[in-house]
């Protein structure tokens, strides 16, 4: 979907139709983060997970507006009635997102070209809102498609063009490659798909560890990964990379309140809690680490999720540490609200 929330509220309140409006946390006060904006406060520069009060600097005219994520997930509830006309193979990604596999075509119309066309189609006649599509044979190519012509565009790559699409795709768009990475790469004079194809699978594993494995097969269009329609998330997280290493934990702490306010009105809007949360921490060796806190009852809002933080915090012993990237999510759902266990299997949900 595009601007999925702030369309939504453009679509609903007449007033805010062709104003930048941005959708999130008010930037009075402590602040919030925005959960999406307008295309016409993009043009301002703001995005998701950005600071409220940053997003009002950019555009201090724009108008900010309160996520309803009981009407977000009620369209979202209306979008994948249509999908299911057309196929039972859909894996969401999140209420606005989700990967189709259309080989079982339930309306045997033959192309998936022309069930993504009719697919778009009737969400805007029936809801009023704008997709944009990518079609291809496989999840990584047909993600990165779909967002080359947004708003409201489509595009498909066919079996042919894989090979050169990918060549071609810078790698800040490949998949995992956050900006520390693609800087890094760049720094190797790796710059696109045709540069980083030139190196063996040994060699992208030497430089970039696991993900080495999988830059070596999607360069070359290999995704083998299934579309999983039943599968239970496990987790939910955010996460952020910063242009200089933070040093201290008082700024570590300003940064992951900001991402545990972005992290509640996520959950809030998936209707998930959970008793269990997890800091993330990537240093500038590029070494990994976490630390976790659980406690006894279940919950999804940002007081708690916060509070938590600082128990984790106080914990950690990050004297001389720099800290390039730091991430927090919440695992452990229980969908009643109440005491629960640790749940088993499940995929996690990254959230960006």
């Amino acid at each position: 979907m595009d601007a999925f929330y702030a369309s939504v509220e453009q679509r609903d309140f007449p007033e805010y139709r062709d104003k930048p409006v941005v959708v999130g946390g008010p930037p009075e006060g402590r602040g919030g983060v925005v959960a999406t904006a307008s295309y016409e406060a993009r043009e301002y520069g703001i995005r998701s997970a950005m600071s409220s009060k940053t997003a009002q600097r950019l555009c201090p005219h724009a108008l900010f507006v309160f996520p309803r994520f009981d009407v977000y997930r009620s369209v979202s509830r209306q979008i994948h009635d249509i999908f299911h006309r057309y196929t039972d193979s859909i894996e969401p990604l999140s209420l606005d997102e989700a990967y189709l596999d259309v080989t079982a075509d339930k309306r045997g119309i033959g192309y998936a070209l022309e069930i993504a066309k009719e697919i778009r189609l009737a969400i805007k006649e029936e809801l009023a809102l704008t997709a944009s599509a990518g079609v291809s044979v496989n999840k990584f190519v047909a993600k990165i498609a779909s967002g080359m012509q947004k708003p409201d565009g489509l595009t498909f790559i066919g079996p042919s063009k894989i090979e050169a699409f990918m060549e071609q795709l810078p790698v800040e768009k490949f998949h995992g490659v956050g900006k520390v990475t693609a800087g890094k790469m760049k720094n190797m004079g790796l710059h696109s798909g045709a540069d980083l194809k030139k190196l063996s699978e040994a060699a992208l594993v030497q430089h970039f560890g696991k993900p080495g494995k999988f830059y070596y097969q999607i360069v070359r269009g290999i995704d083998e990964r299934p579309v999983e329609s039943d599968r239970e998330t496990k987790s939910v997280s955010v996460e952020d990379t910063y242009q200089e290493d933070l040093t201290t934990k008082e700024a570590m702490l300003g940064e992951l309140e900001l991402l545990t306010e972005k992290l509640a009105e996520r959950l809030s809007g998936y209707g998930l809690k959970g008793r269990t949360v997890t800091v993330k921490f990537k240093f500038h060796d590029f070494i990994i680490s976490t630390r976790s806190h659980s406690l006894v009852t279940s919950f999804n809002d940002h007081s708690r999720l916060y509070d938590t933080v600082r128990i984790i915090m106080d914990k950690t012993d990050l004297t001389g540490k720099k800290v390039r990237l730091l991430g927090v999510g919440l695992s452990n759902f229980d969908s009643s609200g109440g005491q629960s266990g640790p749940q088993q299997g499940g995929n996690q949900l990254r959230l960006f």
